[in-house]
């Protein structure tokens, strides 16, 4: 039982709605604050490296992109502990000593356009910047917030999200 304060206690079975159904589509995903690319001493272990993250990725440790142009998977942080975090855990769990080296990139964001086509045209025009994140949902990639704006700025049919919210996706 949950307490709850000022209304008793909450059982389970016991429902906080008045009739409505209420459908828990997931937590919203924010934009990391830090980005760095994985760097991997044993090129061997690249296989068990990508499971790792994606298994931390779900746990919400770090959020992790996957380049189009081929590039190593850049890992998104919101703070420097979880790099210590997740490097001590690939360490301990899966016997991956790994490294981090800076990404050119220092902003991202999910992209978006109620036009397919205007979409393709931007993820076309911008290989090297435009990343998948866990679910396959298009990321581009900015130097730096500046360039984030300027991109903004040319692009105004594409929609440059902070917040991936699983709710609109699924609506």
């Amino acid at each position: 039982m949950v307490g709850i304060p000022n209304h008793g206690l909450l059982r389970i079975g016991d429902t906080l709605s008045e009739g409505e159904e209420i459908v828990f589509r997931g937590v919203p995903s924010f934009a990391p604050e830090i980005l760095r690319r994985v760097k991997l001493a044993d090129a061997m272990k690249a296989k068990k490296l990508r499971e790792a993250l994606q298994q931390m990725a779900e746990e919400g440790v770090v959020q992790v992109f996957l380049p189009h142009d081929g590039a190593a998977a850049i890992v998104g942080v919101v703070g420097a502990l979880q790099l210590d975090v997740l490097t001590e855990r690939l360490s301990a769990e899966y016997g991956l000593p790994v490294t981090f080296e800076p990404s050119r990139f220092e902003v991202c964001r999910w992209v978006s356009a109620p036009d397919k086509v205007e979409l393709e045209k931007f993820v076309d025009a911008y290989p090297s910047s435009i990343a998948s994140d866990l679910d396959g949902a298009p990321v581009f990639m900015a130097s730096s917030a500046f360039n984030l704006r300027y991109e903004q700025e040319r692009w105004p049919k594409i929609a440059f999200a902070d917040v991936k919210d699983y709710q609109k996706q699924a609506a």
